[in-house]
């Protein structure tokens, strides 16, 4: 969203983002057929190992899935978000993949939260992200930098629709703040 550059390597954005689902059918009907992402590419990999799906997000990114026969289950808390943020423990592990956000109109975002309840999609409460201690308005204000909505997919995977709703600027990074490090986890349970 800022107009940060980077010196080292001409990024244009995420080329796909690569999940392992339970059930391509499942997928395929979630992506394309409830939130509209066309399926741009299928792959049935060599030697029966599965399948590669490719959707367009957007700007020419694709979010795609693989399909193995043999993958093991999710387990939710370790792998993925056990709860939606505001419900719950939002907590993954480590190296794990959070959620995925999918960028958003912020003209577009409350239109597209009411097409989600009305699809039965189980959506979190509406985060007017702004930098006050709580992190949360309920109503958005001009401190408000981000508007999100989060729910799963059919595998569990914490999915994200997020409206910017000003640009960012040199203001937003805290350049005194320490980033932490694994010396200040806290020990195991």
């Amino acid at each position: 969203m800022g107009q940060a550059k980077n010196t080292e390597f001409e990024f244009r954005g995420v080329n796909h983002l690569a999940l392992v689902c339970r059930d391509m059918a499942k997928t395929v009907e979630f992506y394309r057929d409830i939130l509209g992402m066309p399926l741009t590419k299928t792959i049935n990999l060599p030697g029966n190992m599965g399948q590669h799906y490719f959707f367009d997000c957007g700007n020419g990114d694709s979010l795609a899935f693989f399909w193995f026969p043999d993958s093991p289950e999710a387990v939710p808390g370790i792998s993925s978000p056990a709860q939606l943020p505001r419900r719950g423990n939002f907590v993954s592990a480590q190296g794990s993949m959070n959620h995925i956000a999918f960028d958003v109109a912020p003209e577009k975002f409350d239109e597209y939260v009411e097409k989600l309840k009305a699809k039965g999609i189980d959506i979190s409460p509406v985060s007017n992200h702004d930098d006050s201690p709580t992190q949360i308005s309920e109503t958005v204000t001009d401190r408000v930098f981000v508007r999100s909505v989060y729910f799963f997919d059919p595998d569990g995977v914490c999915v994200e629709l997020a409206a910017w709703t000003r640009a960012l600027n040199d203001s937003d990074v805290d350049n005194t703040a320490r980033p932490m490090t694994a010396a200040d986890l806290r020990p195991a349970a």
